[in-house]
Parts: structure tokens; sequence; C-alpha cells
């Protein structure tokens, strides 16, 4: 990615941006934000996995909205995402440290479009995102340079949605099915 920019917003901004209770529950970790630029990582564990056991889209698609929202939103002005066109490139695998890196390629008054890259340890390019922001013109509400943020724990997750490994058996297949790996002709589907 591009020269990171020295570390200049204000820390309750960065402290809005980093409360973000969906990063907290996947581990992803806000590193730094500066006007255009912003970065954050996510380490690949059990939760993190899919079925064939690496990455799952929607874990690292997670890391790289999370760098989206806060580098759309770094100079102080609310941002709303409007699409955001991901390519998965590599997958991430298990232990992989995830650093996604966004950078700032146009802003206007009302839009802007950032670039944002996940690499892996082993610096291989996981994924690449192309996003856009329509720019509310609203500036963040921050406490005073006095005030403490409050910075809470996210709120407790049902047990029903834990993120956490299945230890149990796959279900058996259902009917129409073929798990013995012949193809019926497609008349005797019907």
């Amino acid at each position: 990615m591009a020269d990171v920019p020295e570390p200049d917003i204000p820390p309750q901004l960065f402290a809005a941006l980093a409360a973000d209770p969906l990063a907290a529950q996947l581990g992803i970790v806000l590193e730094q934000v500066s006007p255009g630029y912003a970065r954050a990582s996510m380490t690949v564990g059990p939760a993190h996995l899919n079925a064939a056991g690496t990455a799952h889209g929607g874990a690292t698609m997670a890391l790289l909205d999370v760098v989206h929202a806060a580098v759309s939103n770094s100079h102080g002005t609310l941002a709303v995402a409007q699409d955001v066109h991901t390519e998965f490139l590599s997958p991430g695998r298990p232990g992989d440290v995830l650093v996604a890196e966004g950078t700032e390629v146009h802003r206007s008054a009302r839009t802007a479009v950032y670039r944002i890259e996940a690499r892996a340890s082993d610096h291989r390019l996981v994924a690449t995102a192309l996003a856009r922001v329509f720019r509310l013109g609203t500036p963040w509400e921050l406490p005073g340079e006095d005030e403490v943020v409050a910075m809470t724990a996210p709120p407790p997750v049902p047990p029903t949605m834990q993120l956490s490994q299945v230890e149990q058996p796959l279900p058996t297949p259902g009917e129409g099915t073929n798990p013995s790996g012949e193809v019926p002709p497609p008349d005797e589907l019907r």
C-alpha cells in the first residue's frame, strides 16, 4: 500500500471508530487511522474458518469492512457504504495474521472511493476491495478533550449465536442427494 500518514486524527474519533462490537467479536483490532488511511488486523482462528478449513470469506470481508469504515470516516465526516467490490485472491489459513490497509483513492464533498488490501503474515495478498461511500456532510459528534470516551465490552452473545467450532458429525445426505457418485440420467431426476 501507499506511505502511511502520521496518526493525526483526534483520539476521540479513533476511539469511536474502534468501538465496533462485531469487530470485537471477531477479534479484529483497529491499529491505526489517519486522514485517508486505516489499518486493522485479525488472527485467523477456528471461529473464522469455512467448511474447507480456510478463512471464511465473511470473516475476511468483515476485516476489510472495518478498515473501510475507519478510512472513510477518518476525516471526521460521517460516511456510509454504497458499494464494496471484493476479490478473494488467496485463502487465509489457520493462524495467519491478516492485516488490512485502506487508502483513499478519491474524495469529493459527497462521495469517496477507497482501495483496501488484506495480506497474510507471509505477505500473500488474500483479498482486495474497491469501496465507495456516500459522505453525509455531518461531522462526527465527539466528546470534548476533557471528556472520557467510555469503551465498554460488546454485549454478550447468546449461546446460540456464539462462534465456536462444531464438534458434531456432519448430517447424512437426505433425499435427493447422491453420495455414491453416480449421476442418474436427467429424465430420472424429475
